[in-house]
């Protein structure tokens, strides 16, 4: 027999805890501000600036569903407590089994938004810009890139995000050699940037006819999408500009005409490329894009590195750094080398339950700032 007053107990500490998550999100402060910019949205000729006007629409709605995100919590939480005032009298042992069951799911979604008031940081509300590589090892490491991208939009479905792929480079015989792509989401980039740095891989080697372990990497970057053209100057005789045609297994990722955009960045010799988009204009823009995150994140890194050594902090720079390992064989297991949070439950994380992962990085690093 449960006992009801204990989950009372849990229900009013989730409740406390979603208030003061919520306080510390300042919700009259954001409303004062989707008051302010939606007087501006209101306003005569507001829809000529296009760029200006998607910039708007999209903070008010950021705004709008963050401080909603909260509301509707500590709502569901009043309505768990009536339910639990509700299955007591009714005294039905399916019920109550039902209801710890809801009560622990709860917790779950109570402590991810409160973990997302953590996402502070100046880029972690904007989209995220990813790209997959694989590692040395041919086959073998270009299907550990492909297993990666499918987790990866696992993940992105199970958030309720949407992600457009930008650029793709196939296998020469199975999977993928590199991968970019948009995720478009609330707090995507601050969710994501956790996952930036090398990923390993041990199995036993589906290419191997003597079915050898081997052990593959993939490394994964991740960027801010970077809209704001006054964020970063890029002069235009510090670029160099390539066009080819698109190449791939078939489908989506061919295109008959050189539309495909190379754009080489040459006083730090960044490369970015988009070939998804219908013309070579949309491709540029896009490309442009892409170099704008790839410049920002490297000024970012720079700064993070530099307050690193000022401080004297011994906490090892993850960019590039093998961050997680995941093993099929001869036993199951995803370890986070910088958390340590680890699961057994491989076949979950690779279908894109990253939830644990991500919310012991998030904890870690709130901590270290």
């Amino acid at each position: 027999m449960i006992d009801y007053n204990e989950l009372r107990y849990k229900l009013k500490d989730m409740r406390a805890e979603m208030v003061r998550a919520y306080e510390s999100i300042n919700p009259e402060k954001c409303r004062a501000r989707i008051k302010e910019l939606e007087e501006i949205q209101n306003g005569e000729g507001f829809w000529n600036d296009t760029e200006n006007a998607k910039k708007v629409s999209k903070e008010i709605s950021q705004l709008t569903s963050k401080v909603q995100k909260f509301e509707k919590m500590i709502a569901r939480i009043d309505d768990m407590l009536d339910t639990v005032d509700i299955v007591e009298l009714e005294s039905d042992e399916a019920e109550d089994e039902n209801l710890v069951a809801g009560i622990d799911e709860l917790a779950e979604h109570v402590e991810s938004l409160s973990l997302s008031t953590l996402l502070s940081g100046k880029y972690d509300g904007l989209n995220a810009i990813l790209t997959l590589h694989a590692g040395a090892g041919g086959t073998e490491a270009q299907d550990w890139c492909s297993m990666l991208y499918r987790m990866y939009t696992r993940y992105v479905e199970r958030t309720g995000w949407t992600y457009t792929e930008l650029d793709y480079l196939a296998g020469d015989e199975a999977g993928i050699k590199s991968v970019t792509f948009r995720v478009e989401g609330d707090n995507a980039y601050g969710y994501l940037k956790a996952e930036k740095g090398v990923h390993r891989l041990v199995r036993i080697s589906p290419f191997d006819a003597n079915a050898r372990r081997h052990t593959s990497f993939a490394s994964l970057e991740v960027m801010p999408e970077i809209i704001d053209t006054s964020e970063i100057e890029i002069r235009p005789e510090d670029l160099k500009v390539d066009t080819y045609r698109s190449s791939g297994a078939g489908g989506q990722h061919v295109n008959k005409t050189e539309s495909a955009i190379r754009i080489t960045h040459i006083p730090t010799g960044i490369i970015v490329a988009c070939q998804n988009e219908r013309s070579q204009i949309q491709n540029r823009e896009v490309a442009m894009q892409m170099l704008r995150s790839k410049l920002i994140e490297k000024r970012e890194r720079e700064r993070e590195e530099e307050a690193a050594a000022i401080s004297g902090q011994l906490k090892k720079i993850e960019w590039g750094s093998q961050i997680r390992s995941y093993v099929f064989c001869p036993y199951t297991m995803v370890k986070d080398h910088r958390t340590n949070y680890e699961t057994g439950n491989v076949q979950a994380v690779m279908d894109g339950d990253l939830d644990g992962f991500i919310n012991e990085y998030l904890k870690l690093s709130s901590i270290q700032k």
